[in-house]
């Protein structure tokens, strides 16, 4: 008997599921699923608030994911027509990179420390080279950036180049930004058009 009131539930829900995608269910599920992979840059805007203001940057960029992973919260954004990505991550009290790191000359050896420990995570990146020093402006400040050259293991070459960068903020609040390419796509111009447009 209860083997015959099981088919009879899963007669049921078969029809059910049949009679939903009739009426248009299967373009509902495409359409929940697409707004949950691609939400629209308001909510991305809303989202990304915890980590900074990013309602100001301009309609080339455009935010893929705000999301906290590994215990950080970060802000993923991507230049349209390079798929240069751009990065912000606040590292809260537990920063990976400090300002100090960058006057100290430590940057190099601290990512690559970093590296070994996410090495079998969700990427490979080895071999780290700081290649020039400079400065870009973001939350309203002047702030010391790093240009890197790395292998990075799910890239088609396999090499990668850009910045990255560390704000202390104040009040045991400090940020991390990272603009990345494929080595030769890096453009210096994309990463500052979007960093100096982000605000606390």
């Amino acid at each position: 008997m209860g083997f015959i009131i099981n088919l009879i539930k899963a007669v049921i829900l078969v029809f059910a599921v049949i009679g939903f995608m009739s009426i248009g269910g299967n373009d509902f599920i495409t359409q929940k699923w697409n707004e949950f992979m691609n939400p629209p840059q308001d909510i991305m805007l809303e989202k990304a608030k915890k980590v900074g203001d990013f309602s100001k940057i301009p309609d080339e960029y455009e935010l893929d994911k705000a999301a906290t992973l590994l215990g950080y919260s970060g802000v993923l954004a991507e230049h349209r027509a390079s798929g240069q990505k751009l990065i912000v991550v606040d590292a809260g009290k537990k920063p990976i990179l400090t300002p100090d790191d960058f006057e100290e000359n430590k940057i190099e050896e601290k990512l690559n420390e970093t590296s070994k420990k996410f090495k079998y995570k969700v990427i490979n990146v080895q071999n780290i080279k700081i290649t020039k020093k400079g400065t870009i402006n973001s939350f309203g400040k002047d702030i010391k950036y790093a240009k890197f050259n790395a292998k990075i293991s799910k890239l088609p070459n396999g090499e990668a180049e850009g910045i990255i960068s560390a704000i202390d903020l104040g009040n045991g609040q400090s940020r991390l930004l990272v603009s990345v390419n494929e080595k030769g796509k890096y453009s210096q111009i994309i990463a500052q058009n979007f960093f100096k447009n982000v605000k606390e």
